[in-house]
């Protein structure tokens, strides 16, 4: 009997679940073991895990309330399905693999925190600083209003800047100071990497 050879579409759909899959463990793990604010250190103090949650923007960024929540999960789920097309359309032209796949990273992370935005609100119960969520408790937010579980904090340099410097001397300083998530990383890696190494492609096509 022959071998069965998965397509490159099939092959890119594993890849994309495997990434989602993996985002939601690592969310769902944080979410109903740690309160809101919980923080620990894996390395030293500059790689910590540290349990916050905000209203669906990457690297913990907020976006004008209620409305305009709502209007950016409608604008991801938009972004989805265009991103889902273009790399079907993509793979008909046989587009080099190194874009399908950049592409691939992208739409599993924009899809990985559309599942919070739309779900989490009626999935978990709401967390609060000492009180961990539960699965199928009490509903926080309908659907659409679920916050986005982020849980990766990077403090690579915690200071103070010089008292000599104007404006900023005496204040802190801290890099990296914003918490992300896996499916941001998917999102940021696939970017970079489409930039840097697949650029030629893109222009190309100009």
């Amino acid at each position: 009997m022959g071998k069965c050879k998965l397509s490159t579409g099939a092959k890119l759909i594993i890849f994309g679940v495997l990434l989602v899959v993996i985002d939601q463990i690592i969310k769902i793990l944080v979410k109903t073991n740690m309160s809101l604010g919980e923080s620990f250190c894996v390395i030293g103090e500059w790689f910590r895990i540290s349990f916050v949650e905000n209203e669906g923007m990457a690297f913990g960024f907020r976006f004008g309330g209620k409305v305009g929540k709502l209007l950016l999960t409608i604008f991801r789920l938009g972004l989805f399905g265009v991103l889902c097309w273009w790399i079907r359309k993509l793979i008909r032209e046989s587009a080099p693999t190194g874009v399908l796949v950049g592409l691939t990273l992208i739409t599993a992370g924009a899809f990985g925190n559309i599942v919070d935005s739309v779900f989490y609100g009626q999935l978990f119960s709401a967390s609060s600083p000492g009180i961990v969520a539960t699965f199928g408790g009490e509903p926080y937010a309908p659907f659409f209003f679920g916050r986005v579980v982020d849980m990766f904090y990077f403090p690579l340099i915690d200071t103070v800047w010089p008292d000599w410097m104007p404006w900023v001397g005496g204040q802190p300083f801290r890099f990296f100071e914003p918490v992300f998530n896996f499916a941001d990383s998917c999102v940021t890696v696939g970017a970079f990497y489409l930039i840097i190494f697949q650029y030629k492609f893109f222009a190309g096509r100009g």
